[in-house]
């Protein structure tokens, strides 16, 4: 961003392309080696991966600053990589060892870094909209200027935190990002079969809140539309609401096969996978770099990560990392 440039513009060189491409693959790559170590039962509990919608998570925390504030969804591990979350910690937390970032005792649907802005991963369906909304509320009390953000699943419209904390959002003008991550499935029900009028964003208009409809494939949309709603909650302004239209590429978690999808609708949104649609904007060494970069790193974490012990029962542990 220019120094000119007014906090709700951005402008994207070939360095910041690359920057958004290096971080969906380091995600990807990430989910992809837990699956294989899920497969191989050496992860500690479930796990519910997020390839494919890599670009949500990217393009939203390309937006925030430090001291912002993020409750994720049990399909949490790629919002805690683009938040910054050490991938080595989070790693050794899915593994169960000492050196997670919760003291390999929460696990991949509760992981909390409170040092990146991760105030947690919530298993709770709708959890992460009450968690955002309560934080936007102390930031607004305590004028720190901060933004809390929730990502959250289609599937959590129809619970009543969507629509008790959105309500209080708009009334109290509260500095917070509802940010709907549309995989068309809430676990294996098609959302619109479950969701009345089918039309995420049109419920918005009931609360008065400024809302969104964004290709939550495209990282650069996905960032703009982002850019803008964190820039408004700053201001004062308000909270928004942006619903990311994208697909997750596995099952629900690992133990559904997602067979349930039709092949046709699962290979047509292959073709929107996000990772080659910003790499088409790059140059071949340009792509070749991040995968050398990515891949070497991914093999440093599954290093560390597995080598690290195991917790002492009965040892304390650090529960929130970041808490003190």
């Amino acid at each position: 961003m220019s120094a000119e440039a007014p906090p709700d513009v951005v402008s994207t060189d070939l360095a910041e392309l690359e920057r958004l491409y290096l971080a969906m693959l380091r995600i990807r790559l990430f989910e992809d080696a837990v699956l294989r170590l899920f497969l191989a039962n050496e992860v500690e509990g479930t796990t519910h991966l997020c390839q494919g919608q890599e670009a949500v998570s990217v393009g939203v925390c390309a937006a925030l600053q430090p001291g912002d504030t993020v409750a994720a969804t049990y399909r949490g591990h790629g919002a805690a990589l683009a938040l910054g979350v050490d991938a080595t910690s989070l790693m050794a937390e899915l593994l169960g060892r000492e050196t997670g970032t919760n003291g390999g005792r929460g696990g991949s649907m509760n992981v909390t870094d409170l040092e990146r802005g991760l105030m947690g991963c919530f298993g709770i369906v709708g959890g992460s909209i009450a968690a955002a909304t309560g934080a936007a509320l102390a930031a607004q009390l305590t004028r720190d200027g901060s933004v809390a953000v929730a990502f959250f699943g289609d599937g959590a419209v129809n619970q009543a935190y969507f629509h008790e904390c959105l309500n209080f959002a708009v009334v109290r003008r509260l500095p917070v990002v509802y940010i709907c991550e549309n995989n068309l499935y809430g676990e294996w029900t098609p959302m619109a079969s479950v969701t009345a009028g089918a039309d995420i964003v049109a419920r918005a208009a009931a609360y008065a809140l400024p809302a969104q409809a964004v290709d939550g494939n495209d990282v650069l949309a996905v960032r703009d539309a982002a850019v803008q709603a964190v820039a408004r909650a700053r201001r004062g302004e308000g909270p928004t609401l942006l619903e990311c239209l994208t697909y997750r590429q596995q099952g629900h978690s690992k133990v559904d096969p997602g067979a349930y999808r039709p092949r046709e609708e699962v290979e047509e949104w292959l073709t929107r996978d996000p990772l080659p649609r910003l790499a088409a904007l790059l140059d071949d060494d340009a792509v070749e770099r991040a995968h050398d970069e990515a891949e070497s790193e991914l093999q440093r974490v599954l290093e560390a990560a597995r080598g690290a012990a195991f917790p002492t029962p009965g040892a304390p542990a650090t529960v929130m990392k970041g808490a003190g």
